[in-house]
């Protein structure tokens, strides 16, 4: 039992080193790096002199009780001075101190962000991402809401957690110089126990953090079991707010409610065991916290009581006492924060993880390999593209497609087109085979769902490049060819185009687009909605006129001739069946 105990902690020790691994790995590769370390410094500089000027103060307390004791208004005045040309100084550092952990929010937030969504967009990660489960479905979640609360609490809480230490180291010293003239009286004998206060104040604070940490530690899971939660309701709340057109005209808010009410029960019992865990940790902070208030004066009573110190001297002891144990106590203030610093860490460092290992896919020997052709055609060889089922290969085991070339892919809904287009898009590389792509030419793709960039129609027209990458002339020819010169006055307005426009006239832009950047080789993901739509003999006309030199891979449920397409292939299924034996699907090839 105890070795099981031993490689279960090992393996939680080893995976938090990781966690915490890959997010100095992204501050090492972020450029703004040096501006960070530049901030922390300042930070550093601005603590340590506000420690010494705490320091000054602390020394001025004995003199100023002094003054008051003996009723010298002359000494009261000079004291007066000296406080104000002290406040004045650490009101300066204080402000100084204010600005640098703002920047350092600020920076840290913007690096951390800028690494997450630079490893997010890689070329075909987030598509991976994507279907790898739960740590796929909200990362707009990671990339805002937890990278923010991640970095506001790394600054908060290690700009405290160094001032707390720097005052401690600060302070140990001026409070055990303080015990060391402690004279104690017990039964006619007197004896002194050198750094008295210094012992007291460690035990004291010891015993707070000890007990504060039992009680406070389940909030770590709590914290983040609450983000996912959350993240869940978020979830479901955008999906709704994009979907209202489906739901309403379906009748479904009813249901649609009812689904984000559960999610928000979720949340809402997720949240009260917080605040129930919360609760009994402040029985301990809160009990401390009034304790506090009298128990330096009540540690050094007996010495201030047997005459060995004047009530200066006892108010200097008190003010280094609280300094000395507020750094002791900083974990006790702060273990709902750390507890929830921790919970952050695990979902932002979960997440830069699994991108990292999203284009994993295990044995090299089983990935379809991505390489360019040695001459200007598409070329399939030998393709085969694993699903949890079997495998779908097409009908011909060597397909070239040359400039100019019209091929259709047919298929029954569901049996892999979808999928042969991620899979010539270098995104679905669980298989055999390889996919040659042109050596001069580039390969374009007309999805079912177009993405349309946000800003104005002319940067979704210019999308991915940038929106002056054509001239007005050429956007507004494209327009007309496609039918749609009635958007070319709306060029340059922003909207949210996907709502605006019906996905005809969505398809039909993503035709505009092609003509624009007229690519060598198009992958038309689902041709039946184009040819059968209100635009169908446009786009043939397109295809056949103005695409003409341009080669077309269309993916189709109906098989078409008739001068469009002059080469159909079909998808063969192979399913694995009990036994290990495959059942074959199979059709004839007409290329």
């Amino acid at each position: 039992m105890a070795s099981m105990n031993q490689i279960r902690d090992g393996a939680e020790e080893a995976q938090r080193r990781k966690y915490v691994a890959t997010i100095v790995a992204a501050f090492n590769n972020s450029p703004l790096r040096g501006t960070i370390i530049t901030l922390s410094v300042g930070v550093l500089t601005v603590v340590l002199a506000t420690a010494y000027g705490q320091i000054v103060l602390n020394r001025w307390n004995q003199p100023f009780y002094d003054a008051l004791q003996q009723r010298s208004l002359p000494a009261l005045l000079t004291q007066l001075v000296i406080f104000f040309e002290i406040a004045s100084a650490l009101l300066v550092l204080n402000v100084a101190q204010l600005w640098l952990n703002q920047m350092l929010h600020l920076k840290l937030r913007e690096a951390l962000t800028r690494d997450l969504i630079g490893e997010w967009l890689r070329p075909g990660r987030a598509f991976h991402l994507a279907r790898r489960g739960q740590i796929g479905v909200n990362p707009d979640q990671r990339l805002h809401e937890d990278a923010r609360h991640l970095c506001d609490l790394s600054v908060d809480l290690g700009v405290g957690l160094l001032q707390a230490g720097i005052l401690l180291v600060s302070f140990v010293g001026v409070l055990w110089a303080l015990s060391s003239g402690f004279v104690f009286h017990l039964w006619g004998s007197a004896f002194q126990i050198p750094g008295y206060m210094v012992w007291a104040a460690i035990l004291y604070s010891g015993t707070a953090s000890w007990l504060s940490w039992m009680v406070g530690r389940p909030l770590i899971a709590l914290n983040g079991d609450r983000y996912a939660r959350e993240a869940d309701l978020r979830y479901s709340l955008v999906r709704v707010n994009e979907q209202i057109d489906a739901v309403s005209v379906s009748s479904g808010e009813g249901n649609e409610s009812r689904r984000l009410y559960a999610d928000l029960g979720t949340v809402i019992a997720a949240t009260r065991r917080i605040v129930s865990a919360t609760v009994r940790l402040a029985w301990v902070t809160s009990g401390y916290g009034w304790v506090t208030i009298v128990a330096p004066i009540v540690i050094a009573a007996p010495v201030y009581f047997g005459g060995d110190m004047t009530f200066g001297g006892l108010m200097m002891a008190v003010g280094a006492f609280n300094q000395f144990h507020a750094s002791l106590r900083w974990f006790v203030d702060n273990i709902g924060s750390i507890a929830d610093w921790r919970a952050t860490l695990l979902r932002v460092a979960t997440f830069r993880i699994a991108l990292l290992d999203a284009e994993d896919v295990g044995d090299a020997a089983d990935r379809i390999t991505i390489v360019r052709s040695t001459e200007p055609a598409l070329v399939l060889d030998s393709l085969e593209m694993d699903v949890p089922l079997g495998i779908v290969r097409l009908s011909k085991s060597r397909v070239t497609i040359h400039p100019g070339d019209r091929v259709m892919v047919t298929g029954a809904m569901g049996s892999g087109k979808t999928l042969l287009t991620h899979t010539i898009a270098g995104l679905w590389c669980w298989g055999r085979g390889s996919v040659s792509l042109p050596r001069d030419g580039s390969v374009a793709f007309l999805v079912r769902d177009p993405y349309l960039a946000s800003g104005t129609l002319r940067a979704a027209l210019c999308y991915p490049r940038d929106e002056d990458a054509y001239s007005t002339g050429e956007i507004e020819d494209c327009l007309r060819r496609t039918g749609l010169s009635r958007l070319a006055p709306s060029m340059d307005h922003s909207a949210r185009w996907e709502h605006e426009l019906g996905n005809d006239d969505r398809r039909m832009l993503s035709i505009a687009q092609m003509l624009l950047q007229r690519p060598g080789w198009i992958v038309i993901d689902d041709v039946d909605d184009l040819i059968e739509g209100s635009s169908g003999e446009r786009f043939v006309s397109l295809i056949q006129d103005e695409l003409a030199d341009t080669a077309i891979l269309a993916m189709g449920t109906i098989e078409r001739q008739g001068g469009l397409f002059t080469h159909v292939l079909r998808l063969r299924s192979v399913f694995h069946q009990a036994g290990g034996n495959r059942r074959t699907v199979s059709s004839t090839s007409r290329l």
